[in-house]
């Protein structure tokens, strides 16, 4: 713990890049035992996530609470991105978004399109190249009808980059602990499943276009056996938020998301 809460006063190292710190193991200390034994969720394969070096979790995405369901189960500290938006809140309620979601293990970026999208591969990027575990969607939203969508190869493209081993995760009944449109959350019975670590290295390099493809798929096929969820068949589509975003996604390959 020494090292990580080291790392994470280290002025020299760009956030992203840096260990967890104290606030992140005094999060997880005190809501991981409350969220096991009020949710008691069912967990499978935690010995599949290596304990040191750089490892992808690539998991599918039911519902606002995963990204706090999969740092709370895995056995190593686990980082993800968010919204730029939850750290740079003003007063108390800013102070305590931000203390909240640092101590969970999120880094910010800014979302969108373009060159927003590489900048957040760029942050993973520095997160595993600092030999940290780092979490990612490669559905890059939320299925809202619980259907597992088409993965984009930005999750490839990282494990390439990187040296990175991907374990994929399965998650089960997260969107019943907070359905769409719900604040509050219900206690649900949810399965938190890691599957065998995947060297993706075997399809190429990070410049070939076929190997991400190739490696995504394989990713995802993982993913599809520990849930079981209906294959929809395509991408599961953002709408662009603004005319910049709209000329940018006609630019810039969507896949990379």
């Amino acid at each position: 713990m020494t090292d990580a809460v080291d790392d994470a006063e280290d002025p020299a190292l760009p956030d992203s890049a840096r260990r967890p710190g104290l606030v992140y193991f005094l999060g997880y200390g005190i809501l991981a035992p409350i969220a096991r034994l009020v949710f008691r969720p069912r967990i499978t394969g935690r010995e599949n996530i290596p304990k040191t070096g750089r490892v992808i979790l690539a998991s599918n995405h039911l519902s606002f609470v995963d990204s706090l369901v999969i740092p709370l189960t895995a056995p190593r500290p686990v980082q993800f991105l968010a919204k730029n938006s939850y750290f740079t809140g003003k007063g108390f309620k800013g102070r305590l978004s931000r203390t909240f979601f640092t101590s969970i293990g999120a880094v910010g970026v800014e979302r969108g399109a373009g060159q927003a999208a590489q900048e957040a591969l760029d942050a993973g990027r520095r997160i595993l190249e600092a030999d940290n575990a780092f979490a990612i969607y490669p559905e890059g939203t939320r299925s809202l009808d619980g259907r597992l969508y088409k993965g984009r190869t930005g999750v490839a493209w990282l494990a390439l980059t990187t040296g990175a081993v991907v374990v994929p995760v399965g998650l089960i009944g997260t969107q019943d602990i907070q359905p769409v449109g719900s604040k509050v959350p219900k206690v649900a019975k949810v399965t938190v499943a890691f599957g065998k670590p995947i060297d993706v290295s075997v399809h190429g390099s990070a410049d070939s276009g076929r190997a991400r493809r190739l490696a995504t798929d394989e990713i995802m096929a993982a993913i599809h056996a520990l849930t079981g969820q209906e294959l929809a068949g395509k991408y599961n589509e953002s709408p662009p938020a603004g005319t910049l975003h709209k000329i940018a996604d006609r630019v810039f390959p969507r896949e990379r998301f």
